[in-house]
């Protein structure tokens, strides 16, 4: 496609959607091969994911599965021949997870159909209906819903039609079409909800508790009727702590027992099974020192039952978050989706061509061949050729290109595009997934089943770290049982009140205490929440720690042109006169003709010349109004003879050209600016220069990326001329112009596959499948929804300077996160030693599982502090100017 969009834009994208995402497609020749997407419940970690691909390719016939953990979806190629949607289901199942099938956000291909007027129908009814229907050329299958009174149709659009499935049920039963709900959308809000309520539930239990162990203890008297004994040594501080903890530990934390469980149940270890093991170590020594409290007048022990909740609380935070981030990268699909009008115009038409009747039908019944009627000023249903009209189409949500395009009888229109001005009838050529709209759809959707590796290092570590510390405390309350039984160590070095095997047992535990992965947990996201609050704060919208984890990397910013590093509305820089005539004249007669188009260099001119005549007054009469299109505009003024355009309209109408104007237009022209003509009664009367200027940043951010070693390019569907000199202009050398968005996507895609990692800057709806094949889709603030969703980062400003703070932001918090392992894994590594009580032999320094707890929380602590100096974070251009 060129940018005037003049080729097929409707080629099969389906084969590049994968690739788009980053992954490779694999053949499978000479196989009947199907695909079927399930919706995935019950992952927490890329070694789920994992687990399931693993799983899913053990199953017969399936020859590729992709799991995406942010979507919670699995999309997987198998051979119908050898197995079915059932038996991939049944493995997923038995892998520990919950599985549903889903169908595509856009029922491309499918009418879904009420029957209304009847409660309820016989199954024999519904049966003869589907057998019927299935008869009819061109159905595909058949789905009923008998309770509800519903069908879903499949059909080929080639040999028939929405309308056409639902007129064949309407000759025996009232039939209307119905939309339903998006189901991702419904599960979404329902995951969040859950997590926001878990949390708020987990809050209320775990605050008490905190308060209890750690804040009242320390301020008597306040804190003094904590330590009122029941019995013995039992206290009410320990009941009142034990009571607020259970709830939180057996039933607000129960799906990190179901997670583990299964995650054992597949030989593998996952941060539910970190999560499990390190609370329960928590709570059950707790309870046996309130057991031993209640049974013994002399134990002096200390639970830790806060540490067990407050580290549930923790990590119910972060899947809350995270749920929520989900559910705005999901939007981008209905974004995409909305483009699209409710409704269209549908003409019926004689043999003789002639318009019998006009009917506003929803798009969704829109057929083949079927002849719309499209209004100024709304936005195209389906792609298809204009067979009567004419007018200018913005068509800059495909092309990139803010000028508007001359549609005439016989030249393609593209579904989502507007019709700026003129009346248009289409044929429609591509309805359903075959639009360009839906292409980019699929392609986003594929997009986002590409893995994130954002926590990766962490599942990673805990391959191996849950059985080293589990093995660690079995040998350490061996190496201290056993000696003990045995007499190796004196009895001396035995505390009062206990025996040699609480000794050991308090080593033990000890040891997996201090091995809690809470701070292991909270290394990445406390990190990543803090850095995407500062973003904020500092204009850069950063959609969670995966963007973050690969900006960082980039080492090529890709930038389109068009309102990204330039402002995006064109302007008038000079104007020049030629034959005598006045500015006012000039001013006069702009405004006068301009004020009559919509054209976005019309209003530009009229800006200019109302700026330039800051108390004008039409009085001027404006008579037989002509369009030309491609070249400009011609009418009356009075007496006169007015054209307003191009040269080619001022050849055609036998207008002289001088040798001054062919110079102006040979020096503006260099500079890339469009010139407009204004000619009376066959004379040029004066011109004017329009551009879309540079934004003022972009020369800066191109040079600072240079210093940081990165290399800046340019890729936009603008032409070559025009491309080349804002390139120069902003210091780019490298350029690749008249690119469609298919166009763009390949162009980050051949960058990556030379080694480089591409950020993607972009504004428009035609940089969506760009911004989601680059590793990083910056969107700039001010440009679509479509866009914005679609990318990682958003630039709230719209200043290009963000590009800086974004990439410099990333690079601080993934050594931030770095930090903070060193921190998690430190204390571990110093801790454990001493906890398994190595250096009580010497020194008589013991670490009971009380201090263990401490120093656990003084971990955790100590990351959220490394987290939180993010905040002094400052842009590196404050710093640089």
């Amino acid at each position: 496609m060129d940018v005037n969009g003049r080729e097929d834009l409707n080629r099969p994208f389906l084969q590049e959607a994968m690739e788009v995402a980053g992954i490779k497609i694999t053949e499978f020749p000479d196989q009947e091969i199907a695909v079927c997407r399930l919706k995935i419940k019950g992952m927490t970690c890329t070694s789920c994911s994992e687990s399931i691909e693993t799983s899913l390719l053990m199953v017969e016939g399936v020859k590729k599965a992709v799991v995406g953990l942010a979507l919670e979806e699995a999309k997987i190629n198998y051979d119908p021949n050898v197995t079915n949607t059932t038996k991939i289901i049944e493995a997923i199942v038995d892998a520990g997870f919950e599985a549903d099938p889903i169908g595509p956000e856009i029922d491309a291909n499918k009418v879904h159909i009420k029957l209304e007027g009847i409660t309820i129908i016989s199954s024999e009814d519904m049966a003869a209906i589907k057998q019927s229907m299935e008869l009819l050329n061109g159905v595909n299958h058949v789905e009923t819903n008998r309770e509800e009174c519903k069908l879903t149709v499949s059909y080929d659009p080639n040999l028939t039609g929405p309308r056409s499935v639902i007129s064949f049920i309407s000759d025996r039963y009232q039939a209307r079409l119905y939309i339903p709900e998006r189901k991702r959308d419904t599960e979404r809000n329902h995951e969040i909800k859950m997590y926001r309520n878990l949390f708020f539930w987990s809050c209320l239990f775990s605050i008490p508790v905190f308060v209890f162990s750690m804040v009242l203890p320390m301020i008597p008297p306040y804190g003094n009727w904590l330590s009122y004994k029941i019995h013995n040594m039992l206290t009410i501080g320990m009941v009142s702590r034990w009571i607020l903890c259970t709830p939180v530990q057996f039933f607000i934390g129960r799906r990190f027992y179901v997670g583990s469980y299964h995650a054992i149940r597949r030989k593998s270890a996952n941060m539910d099974v970190l999560v499990a093991l390190g609370t329960n170590a928590a709570y059950f020594y707790s309870v046996y020192t309130v057991t031993k409290a209640l049974l013994s007048d002399k134990f002096e022990g200390q639970d830790f039952f806060e540490t067990s909740t407050m580290l549930i609380s923790f990590i119910l935070l972060g899947k809350y978050l995270e749920s929520m981030a989900k559910g705005k990268t999901s939007a981008a699909l209905a974004k995409l989706t909305d483009l699209a009008p409710d409704t269209a115009c549908l003409l019926t038409i004689n043999m003789e061509g002639n318009i019998i009747s006009e009917t506003e039908i929803n798009t969704r019944l829109i057929e083949r061949n079927d002849v719309l009627k499209i209004f100024p000023g709304s936005k195209f249903p389906v792609d298809g050729i204009v067979v009567d009209g004419q007018g200018y189409v913005n068509e800059s949500m495909i092309t990139g290109e803010a000028t508007p395009v001359v549609k005439n009888v016989g030249d393609r229109v593209i579904g989502g595009t507007v019709n700026e001005n003129g009346c248009l009838l289409i044929k429609a050529t591509h309805v359903g997934s075959e639009t360009a709209l839906s292409q980019i759809v699929q392609i986003v959707e594929a997009a986002q089943l590409a893995r994130a590796p954002v926590q990766r290092l962490a599942d990673q570590i805990s391959k191996f770290f849950v059985p080293t510390v589990v093995m660690v405390a079995v040998v350490t309350w061996f190496g201290w049982f056993i000696p003990g039984v045995t007499g190796i160590y004196p009895k001396s070095w035995i505390p009062k009140a206990m025996d040699e095997f609480e000794l050991a047992l308090q080593f033990g535990i000890s040891v997996l205490v201090v091995a809690c992965p809470c701070a292991l947990g909270l290394a990445t996201p406390t990190a990543v929440m803090v850095a995407t609050g500062k973003g904020a704060s500092q204009g850069v919208l950063i959609k969670g720690g995966n963007a973050l984890e690969k900006a960082h990397k980039v080492n090529t910013v890709v930038f389109d042109k068009t309102g990204t590093l330039t402002v995006g509305k064109p302007e008038v820089v000079s104007a020049k006169l030629f034959s005598g005539i006045s500015i006012e004249e000039f001013c006069d007669t702009a405004i006068a003709v301009e004020g009559n188009s919509e054209h976005p260099i019309a209003k530009a001119i009229v800006k200019y010349a109302k700026n330039r005549l800051p108390n004008y007054k039409s009085q001027t009469v404006v008579k037989d109004f002509e369009v030309h299109p491609g070249a400009g505009v011609g009418c009356k003024v009075g007496s006169k003879t007015v054209l307003f355009g191009n040269k080619k309209l001022m050849r055609s109408s036998n207008v002289a050209l001088i040798p001054e104007m062919e110079t102006y237009f040979s020096d503006n022209e260099t500079l890339a600016r469009t010139c407009v003509l204004l000619a009376i009664d066959g004379k040029v009367a004066g011109a004017v220069a329009v551009t879309d200027p540079v934004k003022p940043e972009a020369a800066r951010v191109v040079s600072f990326l240079r210093s940081m070693r990165i290399t800046s390019i340019m890729v936009t569907g603008d032409n070559w001329s025009t491309a080349t000199a804002i390139a120069k202009e902003v210091g780019i050398e490298n350029v690749f112009a008249e690119t469609d968005p298919m166009g763009k996507a390949d162009r980050i895609k051949d960058l990556q596959a030379n080694g480089m990692v591409v950020a993607m800057v972009g504004d428009g709806i035609n940089d969506s499948p760009a911004l989601v094949a680059a590793d990083v889709g910056m969107a700039i603030g001010a440009g679509t929804d479509v866009a914005i969703e679609a990318a990682d980062i958003v630039l709230i400003t719209s200043n290009l300077e963000d590009v800086i703070t974004a990439i410099d932001l990333s690079k601080r918090t993934i050594s931030r996160i770095r930090l903070n392992y060193v921190w998690a894994l430190g204390y571990n590594v110093l801790g454990v030693p001493v906890a398994a009580g190595i250096l009580f032999p010497f020194v008589g320094i013991r670490l009971p599982p009380w201090l263990a707890g401490a120093c656990m929380a003084a971990s955790s602590v100590s990351v959220v502090c490394s987290s939180l100096l993010l905040q002094t974070y400052k842009k590196p251009f404050a710093v640089s100017r």
